[in-house]
């Protein structure tokens, strides 16, 4: 019998492993989407039947409750539900579609929230992409992610080719919420990564999917001199790396020369032939969109523009006497004696 090598045993398991993965998440899918046809059913048997008057639909839900007592779903307010939710798409085969490709109450807030359904499929098609919970579904609600998706100012279309310009269009946002961050009035750029990284899990959240942390002041050489980019991350979808440098104050021009030189630097020393061409974020806290814009239309690297929003920025007094890291760490080590 043949030994089989440690590395090629890992690549069996893995193997393994996806392939189990891959299936229970086919079987939630398929499960799902039974269950939501099953509403949209219920539904229309409900809607077909509405002429018998509000009480009908609350009898129904007693007849269930006795014939189900373990299924939990059919009171009356989710009976009434099933009954918006077949009068909302019934003659609309793409979003019955698209809606079983959604938990329920996902569904429910889209209908509740959004009536314009050009609107309601960005959020149906981002909630499937990314794996939004229902929690963050609202939350992008409340910050019009509709009017911020693609919104950045950006030279792609003329540095990328079209399928990847596209991509990255809607990869990028503008402006971008980052309201879990605290920061003092008058922060600087190093408090800003700072912050960021230590909620990288926030941040990759509200990045999108796709987006992998490489790191922060990450170093490049060229030449005698290093040099440190403020966060270096990779991005599955566009195979390529995104270098993002952070400005605590509004854009100016020389950002943008700035980030041609650190695109120069990943693509010589740090991606590799399967990659594409990096492209460049500049994170500022305000921008004029025309100086933006003018500032990139020489540059033949992909170099996107977008602002960012912070939570609550504190009074300095306020935030000077707040603990520290290192205060908190202290007090937990005298605790533990």
């Amino acid at each position: 019998m043949d030994k089989i090598s440690k590395s090629d045993f890992i690549s069996v398991v893995v193997g393994i492993k996806n392939e189990i993965r891959t299936t229970q998440y086919r079987t939630m899918q398929q499960v799902n989407s039974n269950l939501i046809m099953m509403y949209f059913r219920i539904g229309k048997i409900l809607a077909k039947n509405s002429k018998y008057g509000n009480s009908f639909i609350k009898n129904v839900s007693t007849e269930l409750t006795l014939e189900f007592p373990d299924l939990k779903g059919f009171s009356d307010r989710n009976l009434r539900s099933m009954k918006l939710f077949y009068d909302e798409y019934e003659n609309d085969i793409f979003w019955q579609q698209l809606a079983a490709k959604l938990p329920w109450w996902h569904n429910m807030l889209l209908i509740q929230k959004i009536k314009d359904l050009g609107v309601r499929k960005i959020y149906a098609e981002a909630a499937i992409e990314n794996g939004w919970s229902r929690s963050r579904l609202e939350e992008q609600i409340r910050n019009e992610y509709h009017k911020r998706v693609g919104a950045e100012t950006h030279n792609f279309t003329r540095t990328l080719a079209p399928e990847d310009s596209v991509l990255a269009e809607q990869t990028f946002k503008d402006p971008y919420i980052f309201d879990f961050l605290t920061l003092r009035e008058k922060y600087k750029e190093q408090e800003l990564e700072r912050a960021m990284v230590e909620r990288i899990r926030d941040i990759l959240l509200e990045l999108g999917k796709g987006w992998s942390f490489v790191g922060n002041q990450y170093k490049v050489t060229v030449g005698k001199e290093d040099y440190f980019i403020d966060l270096l991350f990779y991005h599955t979808r566009l195979k390529r790396y995104i270098v993002v440098e952070l400005k605590a104050g509004k854009f100016e021009p020389e950002f943008a020369g700035k980030m041609n030189f650190y695109l120069s630097a990943v693509n010589d020393f740090v991606k590799t032939p399967e990659d594409g061409p990096s492209i460049g974020l500049i994170l500022c806290r305000d921008k004029d969109g025309f100086t933006a814009q003018y500032s990139l239309q020489d540059i033949n690297k992909p170099i996107g523009v977008s602002t960012f929003e912070t939570g609550k920025l504190l009074p300095e007094d306020i935030m000077e006497q707040m603990p520290t890291e290192e205060d908190l760490n202290l007090h937990i080590d005298i605790e533990e004696q």
